[in-house]
């Protein structure tokens, strides 16, 4: 597991920006409330996974550089559909950003959860071009019941290498660095379960609001979509 992913202390190299450049140009293309009705592509996907309240929407948003890519609701859980960003030159894509909706949410009802927990796993188990899984996990609270579960519909895919992970520990500006360390550990220990020696695993800290670990974070989904 490459847990070497740190907040930098100087200014993001040539490779950052390049990836920081390439997410800017990220664009709405569709939306689907069902896996069907997302097109069919060959173009790589990244999926932004996480609990409702995790800073999904907001950490697109601050990776493209644009206010509202990605709608960022006050009420958390009102996300009812899987909404799909092009990435890269204009006429030219060769990324998708997906953006998942959050789980977890009381106040959603039971019926919509249970229908979004099949269309989740569907997605997470079958979805072809599925080729990395940003999981957004709130670094003062950690790895929770639904995102071990979570982590268990993906095992198979990690497992074989099939499937990318980066678990992106958000909120970190509210952490000092006795809790940041204690943070990424948690991670680790947490992700061990489905760790091997084909799975590309990572952990990284993450401010929307310090922008810290932006450029590492860019640079690591531009990395997954074109390879050296």
């Amino acid at each position: 597991m490459n847990a070497a992913l740190r907040p930098r202390t100087t200014l993001p190299g040539p490779a950052a920006k390049a990836a920081l450049a390439w997410a800017h140009g990220a664009r709405f293309l569709t939306t689907a409330s069902q896996l069907h009705q997302l097109p069919g592509t060959e173009l790589p996907e990244i999926a932004f996974v996480g609990r409702s309240n995790a800073g999904k929407s907001t950490a697109i948003n601050t990776l493209a550089q644009q206010r509202r890519l990605a709608f960022a609701s006050r009420t958390p859980g009102r996300t009812q559909h899987i909404n799909l960003f092009e990435v890269g030159p204009k006429d030219a894509a060769d990324t998708l950003f997906a953006d998942l909706p959050g789980y977890g949410y009381a106040a959603v009802e039971r019926s919509a959860k249970l229908r979004w927990q099949e269309v989740m796993s569907q997605y997470l188990q079958l979805r072809r071009p599925l080729h990395g899984v940003v999981l957004m996990i709130d670094s003062r609270l950690g790895f929770t019941d639904l995102d071990q579960r979570l982590l268990a519909l993906m095992a198979p895919r990690l497992a074989n290498g099939e499937v990318r992970l980066l678990a992106l520990l958000t909120k970190a500006d509210k952490l000092n660095k006795r809790e940041a360390q204690a943070a990424l550990a948690g991670a680790q220990g947490a992700l061990a379960e489905v760790t091997t020696e084909s799975a590309d695993i990572s952990v990284a800290l993450f401010s929307a609001l310090s922008k810290q670990g932006l450029g590492d974070l860019a640079e690591t989904l531009h990395g997954w979509t074109h390879p050296a």
